[in-house]
């Protein structure tokens, strides 16, 4: 919800007319460059594919969905708020295995496959989640979420002072090192989740680890050009897991821009889904922070949360909340973080303004289809021409002082 006091910006990249709304309430982002051809999903689930040394198959993908099953059943397990937790997990495991063998044998008409297209991976992800809340798992992965906000709150401050402390021109590349660690904290994914389940969450190990640049796909030092040469007026971030990745990864950088004077919105998931942040548990934990300009922001109303309107893992685009809708209108740039929202989904999505996607692989699967591996990390960058005064103002700025290494 937007504060009082907060300031928008007049000028509109979006427009009234753009907001588009479905028969059940929810709209288009209106930043999309062309919702006709707008395509969420960014890899095709194909049964037989084109190239199989770098296209997995269907079966490949059905594959992925089944290796998690074990991490949702025994998190689902230990959900107090369920009667007889265990007999309900072992039946969401068994249903769900059901429902992907069925697929596999008939792809376009097996069960909740009864709308238009091909299965992908939001009907898949719909499918599990649907299933999990019939079976009363609302929220199954809170007592993790809620130990992980409070464990990456106690090192904040201190990841701040860190980067406060630092020369500008390192600064920037290690917001994206902070978001990039902290987006291995993800439980929908077989082999992330087996990696919390061994060691927990390690914040600054995992930056150690983070692969060298050139990355994936590595935009960095464009953004970092557009960085130092430019204030964004508004900026969408579509954020991704609870703990590490929203507090030590995405709230710094947050703080970063609004210290910048670029208005931040967060925008979080309305529905829990494994471990993601919802929008309500987001604001808990900036009513938790003690760091005065993030405290200030978000009273002022220059860093603002909005629900996403959003219930899975992933995002379809076409389908977000009113808030958020109308917060993006005079929004300058958005930024798509993790991998659902970020690479399995909208990685070729096109905007009207400024984009910045970044995320960790964390399936073999995908790694696959970006010809790169385990934990790669994606920095997408895509920058809008200007209008032809402004371009030359632009061209004419001094080279950056944000050294990207």
């Amino acid at each position: 919800m937007t504060r009082p006091n907060a300031t928008i910006n007049p000028t509109k990249i979006g427009d009234k007319n753009d907001m588009i709304k479905d028969r059940d309430g929810r709209y288009v982002f209106p930043l999309l460059r062309d919702p006709a051809d707008y395509e969420p999903c960014t890899f095709p689930l194909r049964k037989n594919a084109d190239d199989p040394k770098h296209f997995p198959t269907l079966r490949e993908w059905l594959q992925v969905f089944k290796k998690s099953i074990p991490s949702f059943r025994n998190t689902a397990s230990g959900d107090s708020s369920v009667r007889d937790a265990k007999g309900k997990a072992a039946e969401f495991e068994a249903e769900y295995l059901k429902i992907l063998i069925a697929i596999e044998k008939k792809p376009n008409g097996g069960p909740g496959l009864e709308g238009p297209g091909p299965v992908d991976v939001i009907k898949l992800c719909g499918m599990r989640d649907d299933l999990l809340r019939r079976l009363g798992f609302m929220d199954c992965f809170k007592t993790i979420k809620t130990q992980e906000n409070a464990r990456s709150l106690a090192l904040l401050n201190r990841t701040l002072r860190q980067l406060d402390e630092m020369e500008e021109s390192r600064r920037l590349f290690a917001l994206l090192q902070g978001i990039f660690a902290g987006n291995i904290f993800d439980l929908g994914a077989a082999a992330s989740a087996d990696l919390y389940d061994n060691s927990g969450t390690d914040f600054e190990g995992t930056k150690d680890r983070l692969q060298p640049r050139p990355w994936l796909i590595d935009d960095a030092t464009a953004f970092a050009y557009k960085w130092n040469n430019h204030t964004y007026k508004k900026a969408i971030m579509f954020v991704d897991n609870a703990g590490a990745d929203v507090v030590l990864g995405m709230l710094p950088f947050a703080r970063e821009m609004v210290r910048r004077g670029t208005q931040v919105v967060m925008a979080a998931n309305e529905v829990p889904s494994i471990n993601d942040i919802t929008a309500q548990e987001l604001e808990q934990v900036l009513e938790l922070c003690t760091d005065q300009v993030l405290r200030t922001a978000y009273q002022e109303g220059s860093l603002v949360v909005v629900s996403s309107g959003n219930s899975l893992p992933i995002i379809d685009l076409r389908r977000v909340s009113r808030e958020l809708a109308d917060e993006a209108l005079d929004a300058d740039l958005v930024v798509m973080e993790g991998m659902g929202r970020a690479i399995e989904t909208n990685l070729y999505a096109q905007f009207k303004c400024d984009s910045l996607k970044v995320g960790m692989v964390k399936h073999h699967e995908v790694a696959r289809c970006l010809n790169g591996k385990l934990y790669d990390v994606v920095c997408k960058f895509e920058e809008i021409p200007q209008d032809k005064g402004e371009e030359e103002s632009f061209c004419s700025m001094k080279e950056p002082v944000c050294a990207i290494q």
